[in-house]
């Protein structure tokens, strides 16, 4: 068949969501160190290590990884919407995460501190919302393509923190039909469920769609699930190992998509 459509992840495909993240530490503990004698790259690792064990406590720990949702996004997203109930429990916990990852990063680098920690887990927060970036050559992409076929974005996470990101760089939206969110959903990629809503969605055909994402695991390996051709971007040569999912075609520039397709 004919190729109608090109689905797109959003995170680390087209929004450089890495970047922002990695930013947004640094600038938090380069104001940290100013505070209090601290090594900001030290704690900078603290507290992912310190974020990453807690989230993995909490009781909606399962559902973030079936929806996709990191320990970082918990770090500043608010997840007051979605339907889901687990959201709720999002809602209620996250304050009180962010205090407790900060707080903790400093512990283990000898400071007790849990006012500064609070400080800091609002400042994170705040540094990531001041950071949205999407790689050089997305909007060129994105116009091009879509001149030539339909497109539709298929993202794993909460619906108001992929909305907001989403809003933090206006100029991305517009040029998608249909935006399809794991978290409304109710299942996140690589389920085949939620790849068939996304066809569904466009009234396409698995033959008529190729999907373009960075994660084997879920972008990829979901593609294969279903039997979507698929692109992976792999903007920072990461080596795929032969356990992990294969993709039909491999890119380092969303440029090079367009000879693809």
């Amino acid at each position: 068949m004919q190729l109608k459509a090109v689905f797109f992840d959003l995170d680390d495909t087209l929004l450089w969501d890495d970047r922002s993240v990695d930013e947004s530490f640094e600038a938090t503990a380069h104001y940290a160190s100013s505070r209090v004698n601290i090594n900001p790259a030290e704690l900078v690792e603290a507290v992912k290590e310190s974020a990453r064990a807690l989230y993995a406590t909490y009781e909606f720990y399962s559902f973030t990884q079936m929806i996709g949702i990191n320990p970082f996004e918990g770090l500043w997203g608010n997840f007051t919407g979605g339907d889901l109930l687990m959201f709720r429990k999002m809602q209620e916990i996250v304050p009180q995460y962010r205090t407790d990852a900060w707080t903790n990063g400093l512990k283990a680098l000898g400071i007790e501190d849990s006012a500064l920690g609070k400080e800091l887990g609002l400042m994170f927060a705040q540094e990531r919302r001041s950071r949205p970036y999407y790689y050089e050559e997305t909007l060129e992409v994105l116009k091009t393509l879509s001149t030539k076929y339909r497109l539709l974005m298929l993202t794993n996470g909460s619906p108001d923190l992929q909305n907001e990101k989403l809003t933090m760089s206006p100029e991305v939206a517009p040029f998608f039909e249909k935006i399809v969110i794991s978290g409304n959903f109710g299942q996140g990629k690589p389920a085949v469920e939620l790849f068939q809503f996304a066809l569904d969605q466009m009234g396409l055909h698995k033959d008529e769609v190729i999907m373009v994402g960075d994660k084997l695991t879920t972008d990829i390996q979901g593609s294969n699930n279903i039997g979507l051709k698929s692109v992976w971007i792999n903007h920072h040569s990461k080596v795929r190992t032969d356990a992990e999912a294969l993709p039909t075609f491999e890119i380092k520039r969303l440029k090079e998509l367009l000879a693809i397709v």
